[in-house]
């Protein structure tokens, strides 16, 4: 069975924005994901701001670009209702980062990914930066 992981939106900046040294390891899970060995999950919000994030330094038509590409290979968790519900009563100190979470839950992932992890304490999925997810496909 494929695993099923959700991106938080430090690691799509990473990949779309090819940030440094950040940019590799978010390019293996990608690739992963195109040649259809893992499946990838986003939050529909991450996209609003990876275009904020990137249109600030790059043409506004290329990000969209960026995102119309990746969308290719990472399915969308809708943010509902009950996500933010869920989010304003969670124990999660940062409420974007709550959003993200249940958006992960609401698709049935069953590993965040982020460069954050301190962030989500409260997960009850595990919780790896790219490299360590990279590393434990390393020891299966």
């Amino acid at each position: 069975m494929k695993d099923k992981l959700f991106l938080d939106t430090n690691v799509v900046l990473d990949l779309l924005g090819e940030r440094e040294p950040f940019y590799d390891s978010a390019a293996k899970i990608a690739t992963l994901a195109d040649k259809g060995k893992i499946h990838l999950v986003v939050s529909a919000l991450t996209y609003s701001t990876v275009y904020y994030v990137l249109s600030r330094f790059e043409d506004k038509e290329q990000v969209k670009e960026k995102i119309r590409k990746f969308k290719v290979i990472a399915e969308t968790s809708d943010l509902t209702e009950k996500v933010v519900d869920k989010g304003l009563s969670s124990g999660f100190s940062d409420f974007e980062d709550s959003l993200q979470y249940y958006c992960a839950i609401n698709r049935d992932c069953k590993i965040l990914i982020t460069r954050n992890g301190k962030d989500f304490k409260e997960s009850d999925i595990p919780v790896l930066s790219p490299d360590e997810y990279l590393n434990s496909l390393k020891a299966k």
